[in-house]
């Protein structure tokens, strides 16, 4: 036994099929629904009009031109409020039988003078960093883009005396969220490098300045610094500090002199251990017995005398208790 597909039903289905032929994802698809579009349709032309097809195909057509809108992400909600306002127009419109062939290309004139005066977006500010304040709101598919730029931003080069401040300020040219800002400060000694797998956290560096003084070699590297909101990265600024200059002159003349005593100084002398005689090689070795380790000897000899003497008394006296 078949089944019979209710008339109204089919034409629904049809009336959906021509309206996804049409130019999708324009604005009016975006901040309108399927059954709020119908419903004016029907309005307009009857529930079960045959015009109601050319009229769901007239409300896409008119707002053709709206395809390729671009608008500032945080006035959607704003145009939001100016379809749900068209839509109830065009109710009221289709209610007192006016004609949705005027109508609709009306509204959407009044909605291109809506969007006009929508807060345009900020423009990217190269060359790099997430710029959430940039984030733009696309009516061709719905959704939202920022700008197509790096998070990792250019190294720029800071060359310092030796002995002299160093100062980096952890700044961009495009506007910040005004809370939730947090600053973390890394460190690669010694290399030129944008690799996050060289650098170690530097312990207490908070904030968007930071300060080195007196700078030394040891100092010279690359400084990161990773601008976060609400844990989200949005920027990484590196700094190559390169230390120029000679050491202070009493440095100097102390690395001459400690190069003079290692010249002078044999270069197996850390491998030779001290001698440490025992008591049978000092009497075998006559020229062992340095006035130092002559006294030594007679030391030793002492403390043995005197060892035997207490226990030999310790000895009498328990022999004269035990009797």
């Amino acid at each position: 036994m078949a089944l019979l597909v209710p008339a109204s039903s089919v034409l629904s289905a049809l009336v959906a099929l021509t309206v996804f032929r049409a130019s999708a994802w324009a604005c009016l698809l975006c901040f309108t629904s399927y059954n709020e579009r119908l419903q004016i349709c029907q309005i307009f032309a009857g529930l079960e009009s045959p015009n109601l097809g050319k009229c769901e195909e007239a409300f896409t057509d008119a707002f053709k031109g709206l395809l390729d809108t671009e608008i500032n992400y945080d006035e959607r909600g704003h145009l939001h409020d100016a379809f749900t306002q068209m839509t109830h127009f065009l109710q009221e419109m289709a209610t007192a039988q006016g004609s949705f062939r005027v109508a609709f290309p009306d509204a959407a004139k009044k909605m291109q003078k809506v969007i006009l005066q929508l807060k345009e977006a900020q423009a990217c500010i190269p060359p790099c960093g997430l710029q959430e304040v940039a984030r733009r709101f696309r009516c061709r598919g719905c959704y939202s883009t920022v700008c197509d730029l790096p998070l990792d931003c250019p190294v720029k080069d800071v060359t310092v005396t030796r002995g002299q401040q160093a100062m980096f300020s952890c700044t961009v040219n495009f506007q910040l969220p005004k809370e939730e800002i947090t600053y973390s400060w890394k460190f690669a000694g010694g290399i030129r490098t944008q690799d996050l797998s060289y650098f170690r956290e530097i312990p207490r560096a908070q904030g968007y300045l930071a300060r080195i003084r007196p700078v030394q070699p040891t100092h010279g590297g690359t400084f990161s610094c990773v601008i976060t909101h609400d844990q989200r990265p949005l920027a990484r600024l590196y700094f190559f500090l390169n230390v120029t200059g000679p050491p202070p002159r009493g440095e100097t003349e102390l690395q001459v002199s400690f190069r003079e005593v290692l010249r002078w100084a044999p270069r197996e002398a850390e491998m030779i251990e001290p001698w440490r005689p025992s008591l049978g090689e000092l009497l075998a070795s006559p020229e062992a017995l340095t006035p130092g380790n002559q006294c030594l000897l007679a030391a030793a000899v002492a403390l043995a005398s005197a060892g035997v003497t207490v226990l030999a008394w310790i000895f009498f006296r328990w022999y004269l208790s035990s009797s």
